[in-house]
C-alpha cells in the first residue's frame, strides 16, 4: 500500500477526478464537482512537478478540496436572492385580487370559477352562474372568493 502512495502519478489523480465527476452526474449537488476539480488540479501539478512527494500531493488535494467546497457552499448561500417574480409557478397567488366569472354556481360555499382558459374550484358565499367574484386567498388548489357588488 505504501508503495502505491510513494509512486502516485498524475494519471491516478486524473482518474480520481474523473470518477468524482462521474459520481457528480448522479446528483451530489455540486460538491463532488469541485472535489473532482481539486483532484484534477493535483494531477496537473503532479504532471508539472513530477518530483512532488505523495504527502504534498495529499496535502494539496485536501486543501484544494476544502477551499473549493467552501467556495461552492458560499456561492450557493449568496446565490439565493429574492426573485423579481415571487409568484412564479404559484398561479393561485397571482390571481389574488382579480375578478372572475362564476362558471359553476357556488352552492353551500363550493363552486367553480372561470380563469382564462381553465376552471378553478372556488370556496366562498353562494353565487349564481355568470356572477362576478374576486379572489381573496388560496387554500391549496381552491381559490377563496368573495362576491363583488
Amino acid at each position: 500500500m505504501w508503495a502505491f502512495f510513494q509512486h502516485l502519478s498524475f494519471w491516478d489523480w486524473l482518474a480520481l477526478g474523473t470518477v468524482l465527476l462521474i459520481l457528480e452526474v448522479f446528483g451530489a449537488g455540486g460538491y463532488l464537482l469541485w472535489i473532482g476539480m481539486a483532484a484534477a488540479a493535483v494531477g496537473v501539478l503532479t504532471f508539472l512537478l513530477p518530483g512532488l512527494s505523495w504527502e504534498w500531493q495529499f496535502l494539496l488535494f485536501g486543501l484544494l478540496s476544502i477551499a473549493t467546497a467552501l467556495y461552492w457552499w458560499r456561492r450557493q448561500r449568496t446565490a439565493t436572492r429574492p426573485s423579481d417574480q415571487p409568484h412564479l409557478n404559484l398561479r393561485g397567488q397571482e390571481l389574488i385580487g382579480k375578478t372572475f366569472v362564476v362558471h359553476e354556481a357556488i352552492v353551500d360555499g363550493r363552486g367553480k370559477i372561470k380563469v382564462a382558459d381553465g376552471v378553478w374550484m372556488a370556496r366562498g358565499p353562494d353565487a349564481a352562474i355568470g356572477s362576478r367574484v374576486r379572489v381573496v386567498g388560496q387554500q391549496g388548489a381552491i381559490l377563496l372568493v368573495e362576491t363583488t357588488e
